[in-house]
């Protein structure tokens, strides 16, 4: 188990924090800490808050990622997906949410928007070579399988 911290930020009494909606979720939904709903047209993208920063020990991330339902039934989904957020990082948790869908999509106060998932990262080393070994794939491309 990783020990992960939530600091409900000053000012946002109200914000949620984050929860899973059932036992066996792989996510945490993140509510949007408004203080007043927001409409989003077609093809417009905010950052929404949170109200919420977390501390995570070395070798965790956090990703934000959409939430299926906003996705399908309405065109709403996160840029930068995954959005990374890295063990250092200390400041808010903002969501970058996007309305790919043709209506306008109004956001109220504790809405859930995104999800939280943790992932552990492996320790990696660089090692700059004059060489890279053959595959079966090599220097196939996108596509190159077919469709």
């Amino acid at each position: 188990m990783y020990p992960i911290k939530i600091k409900r930020l000053p000012g946002y009494n109200h914000a949620k924090i984050p929860q899973r909606m059932s036992e066996g979720a792989s996510g945490f939904d993140i509510f949007a800490a408004l203080n007043e709903p927001i409409r989003l047209k077609p093809g417009e993208r905010r950052l929404i808050p949170t109200g919420f920063a977390i501390e995570m020990p070395e070798g965790i991330e956090a990703q934000i990622r959409p939430r299926s339902g906003l996705a399908l039934k309405y065109g709403i989904s996160i840029l930068n997906t995954p959005g990374t957020i890295d063990s250092d990082y200390r400041g808010e948790i903002g969501v970058i949410v996007i309305n790919l869908g043709q209506e306008d999509f109004v956001i109220h106060p504790g809405d859930r928007i995104a999800q939280l998932v943790f992932m552990q990262v492996p320790k990696i080393t660089i090692q700059e070579v004059e060489e890279l070994t053959d595959s079966k794939r090599n220097t196939g491309g996108f596509g190159h399988t077919g469709r």
